[in-house]
């Protein structure tokens, strides 16, 4: 494979990011990647720790250039720290804050840096070179990597600004973390390879997300979540006109995509993919329920499995969802998403997903927020009681439970189900799986009779 740019700004005072309402120019960017590639210890593998997006791109960028690989887990709590330290040894930690870090070796980003050189250069990456490794969660605990190269990841956010129509003009503001493969994609590396400019923050409060917003300049895209619309939309204030939202990281209801659209005035398009296989389909879901694989990429049946296959991917990829193709029962463009395998739910011989029943609960009017569990020691094909965590002041929980009988069959009901002041959420909408473990272990200690809150 050829060669591919770094970036595809054109002119070194083209404008690559938006810090704090002050314009950063693709010259400048260029020659601080240049002065930290040149000074990084000499560990081949990089934890990229920096809560900045700008500083994190240009620490990215930095390792690319210098041939480093950045590891990126799902969190970066003492146990994953040392399960990178397991896997790669060498390892050492990037961060902008004096408080940041782990138990790791680490490199301070620089609080002063060289201003930017009379002729740039864009580099040029090898399309085989590994950037990144990404990692989802094996059946024993440990992560699983998978290995991210230029030109796969190139092809891959090339073709999702294809899709979304976004350019050199537009600018991008991300409220989910560099570190997330969604974030990667949609906030770091779509903008360097479409020349748009992304917003260093990542804000999370809506009063935040709505001033970093207004700092922007027009046409300019919200890169976000279900979790952080619904808290934006529950927000009486007016919010800030966008020219297009993005979401993912979750399934999002028709419903909260319309409203979404209507408050913002702008269109919302969903992205579905995984770790393993980039992004690989869109679809406005105000309008279809309908999802439209990007440029070159098609779903294939081979009997009970599903494998995406063409377009930025090297292999094909078996789906870990249950997917229905909808332009022909082998391979296709176009699909329905019923949810992941791993929740399904079988009760009594009925079938469900946990995304649909977590669907169903947080489209009931007064639910602020809510999510299904399944019980620790149950799997998907025996599940004997549903836990339900509620965010939901003004209801009683003889008012959810009516309204959810309303809604999914009774055996389904949570059985406890709790209500709680809110759902410890991290940054792209979902719940910590510790969080997770000890709710559930606690909930095991005592035998529960009934409905409880």
């Amino acid at each position: 494979m050829s060669s591919l740019p770094l970036m595809v700004h054109r002119q070194p005072d083209a404008v690559m990011a938006w810090c704090g309402g002050v314009p950063v120019s693709a010259g400048q960017f260029l020659a601080e990647v240049g002065y930290i590639a040149g000074r990084l210890p000499p560990g081949q593998h990089v934890l990229n720790l920096c809560d900045d997006r700008y500083r994190f791109t240009v620490a990215l960028a930095a390792c690319i250039v210098s041939g480093r690989v950045s590891l990126l887990p799902s969190t970066h709590t003492p146990e994953m720290v040392r399960q990178m330290q397991r896997i790669a040894p060498d390892v050492f930690c990037i961060v902008d804050k004096d408080e940041g870090g782990a138990d790791l070796p680490v490199f301070r980003y620089p609080a002063s840096l060289p201003s930017q050189a009379a002729t740039p250069v864009v580099p040029d990456i090898d399309g085989e070179q590994v950037i990144a490794q990404v990692f989802t969660s094996g059946s024993s605990g440990v992560p699983v990597p998978h290995a991210k190269r230029w030109g796969s990841l190139v092809r891959n956010v090339r073709a999702e600004a294809e899709r979304l129509g976004i350019g050199a003009s537009h600018a991008l503001l991300g409220t989910v973390p560099p570190q997330h493969m969604y974030g990667l994609e949609s906030t770091v590396l779509m903008p360097l390879q479409c020349g748009a400019a992304l917003h260093a923050g990542r804000p999370f409060y809506p009063a935040d997300i709505c001033a970093a917003l207004e700092e922007l300049p027009r046409p300019r895209v919200l890169v976000t979540t279900p979790y952080h619309l619904r808290v934006l939309l529950a927000d009486p204030s007016v919010l800030p006109a966008a020219d297009q939202l993005l979401s993912a990281t979750a399934p999002l209801s028709q419903a909260l995509a319309r409203d979404a659209e209507a408050r913002f005035g702008a269109v919302l398009h969903e992205i579905y993919g995984s770790t393993e296989t980039g992004q690989i389909a869109s679809r406005q879901t105000a309008v279809r329920t309908e999802w439209q694989t990007l440029p070159d990429v098609r779903v294939r049946r081979d009997g009970e499995a599903l494998w995406a296959e063409g377009g930025h991917l090297d292999k094909p990829i078996r789906l870990a969802d249950v997917i229905a193709l909808t332009g022909s029962d082998v391979e296709s463009t176009t699909f329905l998403l019923h949810g992941r395998h791993a929740d399904l739910v079988n009760i009594a011989g009925k079938r469900t997903s946990l995304a649909y029943l977590n669907h169903q609960l947080n489209a009931i009017p007064g639910v602020v927020d809510g999510v299904f569990l399944l019980p620790r020691e149950d799997g998907a094909e025996h599940v004997g009681r549903l836990t339900a965590l509620v965010v939901a002041p003004g209801l009683t929980a003889a008012a959810l439970v009516a309204a959810l009988r309303e809604r999914i069959d009774p055996v389904f009901l949570p059985r406890p189900l709790l209500f709680v002041d809110a759902l410890p959420r991290n940054a792209t909408g979902k719940l910590p799986s510790q969080f997770v473990q000890n709710l559930q272990a606690t909930l095991q200690k005592p035998p529960h009779a009934g409905m409880s809150t």
